[in-house]
C-alpha cells in the first residue's frame, strides 16, 4: 500500500520505488549505484559525472568521494537567480559521462531547476539523470515521466512523515548496482529489514500531500509573500536572495546587511521562532553558505542571510508576529554591530 501511495505521488509504478532511510541514502544510492555499475560494466578506470555547485551536501559529498575513487566530476555554476542554465549542462557533458545529478528545488533558496530541459539533453546524450527531489515533493507537482528523471530522491519528514524514511525512484531499466550488501530486499536494490511503520507513514503523508497540494501551495505562497513584503517594507538594507518567481512556495531567503545571520537566528529563537542561517559550522568558524556564494553574494552578505521556511500549520497571525520579531531583532543587532549600513 505504501509503495503504491508514494508511486502515485510522483506518477510512477510501485515496483520503481525503493524504500531507504531518507534523502541522503537515496542520493548516495543513486550516485554510487549508477556510477559504480557503469565502472563495473565497462572496466574503465574513470568515468564522468555532472552536477551543480548548489546541490545538497548529500550529493556534493558523494561526488567528492567519487572523485577520490577516480571518477571525474564537473560542477556546473548557476546564475545569480540560483537557477542552472541547461546549456551549461550540455557543455559539461563528455563521451564518458555516466550521470547528471541536478536537484529539483534548492533547499536554501527554493529555486526550481529546469529539470525537463536538462532531462532532454541527458537523454539525447544517453546519460542517466538523477534528481534530488527532497525539497520539491509535497510543495510543487512532481511527475517523473514529465520531468524525464531516471532516478528521483525523496524524504518522508519533509512532508510530515517521521524522520528515518525516504525513497528513491528508479526508472525501470536503469542499471543500478547495490551499495550495501545483505539480503534480497527491495528487489535486491537495498538490503536490510524494511522500516515498515516508517514506510506506511510516508505513504499516508504522500497521499495527503497530493490531495491538498494545490491549496497548500497557494496558501503557503501567500504567507511567504506576506512575510517578504512586510520585511522589505519595514526594514532597510534587506532583500530576497535568488529568483522570486521560479521557486517553491514555502521558502524565503533574505539578507540583512550589517549583521551576522547566526546572531539573528539566535535572537529569533529567543523570541520563539525557528529559522536557519543556511551556513555550516566547521572548526568553530561559521562559513558562508556555498549556495549563496555560488549565486554571487559576497561573504559578508551571505553571512547576513537567513532562511525562513513556512509549513502547513503556519498562519497569517504567526507571520505577522514573526515580522515584528525580525524588525525588533534587526534593529537591536544593528545597534550593536560595528558595521554601518
Amino acid at each position: 500500500m505504501a509503495r503504491r501511495q508514494v508511486a502515485a505521488a510522483i506518477g510512477c509504478q510501485p515496483r520503481e520505488i525503493v524504500f531507504v532511510s531518507g534523502g541522503t541514502e537515496a542520493d548516495n544510492l543513486a550516485l554510487f549505484g549508477t556510477v559504480r555499475q557503469a565502472l563495473h560494466q565497462t572496466g574503465r578506470a574513470s568515468r564522468h559525472v555532472v552536477t551543480t555547485v548548489i546541490e545538497h551536501p548529500a550529493v556534493l559529498n558523494a561526488c567528492a568521494q567519487l572523485e577520490r575513487e577516480g571518477v571525474a566530476v564537473t560542477y556546473v555554476p548557476v546564475g545569480a537567480d540560483g537557477i542552472v542554465d541547461p546549456d551549461e549542462i550540455r557543455r559539461a557533458l563528455r563521451p564518458d559521462t555516466v550521470l547528471v545529478s541536478v536537484m529539483h528545488a534548492n533547499n536554501e533558496l527554493g529555486t526550481v531547476q529546469p529539470v525537463a530541459e536538462i532531462a532532454a539533453i541527458a537523454r539525447e546524450a544517453g546519460v542517466y539523470l538523477h534528481v534530488d527531489g527532497v525539497q520539491a515533493l509535497g510543495k510543487i507537482p512532481v511527475d517523473v515521466d514529465a520531468l524525464g528523471a531516471d532516478l528521483y530522491s525523496m524524504s518522508g519528514h519533509k512532508i510530515y512523515a517521521p524522520k528515518g524514511i525516504g525513497a528513491l525512484y528508479v526508472r525501470r531499466g536503469t542499471r543500478l548496482g547495490a551499495i550495501q550488501f545483505g539480503g534480497h530486499h527491495e528487489r535486491e536494490r537495498r538490503p536490510g529489514t524494511e522500516n515498515v511503520p516508517g514506510a506506511a507513514a510516508f505513504g499516508c503523508a504522500a497521499e495527503l500531500a497530493g490531495a491538498s497540494l494545490e491549496a497548500d501551495a497557494r496558501r503557503i505562497g501567500e504567507l511567504r509573500d506576506r512575510l517578504e513584503s512586510a520585511i522589505l517594507e519595514r526594514i532597510s538594507h534587506t532583500g530576497v536572495n535568488g529568483n522570486r518567481a521560479a521557486r517553491t512556495p514555502n521558502t524565503a531567503n533574505m539578507y540583512f546587511d550589517g549583521l551576522e545571520g547566526e546572531a539573528l537566528v539566535i535572537a529569533l529563537d529567543l523570541r520563539g521562532f525557528a529559522v536557519s542561517s543556511g551556513a555550516a559550522c566547521s572548526s568553530g568558524a561559521v562559513e558562508p553558505s556555498h549556495v549563496l556564494t555560488a549565486i554571487g553574494l559576497r561573504a559578508e552578505r551571505a553571512r547576513a542571510s537567513i532562511r525562513f521556511s513556512l509549513g502547513r500549520a503556519n498562519t497569517a497571525e504567526q507571520v505577522d508576529a514573526l515580522v515584528e520579531a525580525v524588525a525588533a531583532s534587526v534593529a537591536h543587532l544593528r545597534k550593536l554591530s560595528p558595521v554601518t549600513v
